[in-house]
């Protein structure tokens, strides 16, 4: 009975500690960029430390030529579209789509620009429930985070 009591304050830590998610994102960072891991891993945490001390809750580390790079890979034949599923995946990997999703398939194709809008937009949503309504603390994070 111990056993399963030490399982669940574990689980406990893990949820409470956001640990599942922050290791998930720090592998997709990792397998999309592909940098030098140890020095990008260090990187990173020192980006989420001064997160905490700007007050916004989860950084997230694309600019709009990561974004560019992650849709092109997707549109490999060049076309300038990808289909709703890349799309849906791309934005899960992010971390900006639950896995139960709360996008709908109308049928239209996904440009460059609707997944440029639709990631710019659910960062500044996830950031603006984290930290409020103050835009300029959005800005002051968001630039101090972003990839250079």
């Amino acid at each position: 009975m111990e056993t399963s009591n030490r399982e669940l304050q574990a689980a406990e830590y893990l949820e409470r500690h956001r640990i599942k998610e922050l290791v998930s994102y720090l592998t997709s960072a990792l397998l999309f960029f592909r940098p030098k891991p140890r020095e990008y891993l260090i990187s990173l945490l020192e980006r989420l430390r001064i997160a905490k001390v700007t007050g916004v809750a989860f950084p997230f580390f694309m600019d709009n030529s990561n974004i560019v790079a992650m849709f092109e890979m997707m549109d490999s034949s060049g076309r300038g579209t990808i289909s709703f599923v890349q799309y849906k995946e791309a934005l899960k990997t992010l971390g900006l789509c639950t896995e139960d999703g709360d996008l709908k398939d109308d049928g239209h194709i996904i440009t460059l620009d609707k997944f440029k809008e639709e990631v710019n937009k659910r960062m500044k949503e996830i950031c603006e429930k984290t930290k409020g309504k103050d835009s300029e603390s959005y800005q002051t994070a968001a630039g101090l985070l972003l990839l250079h």
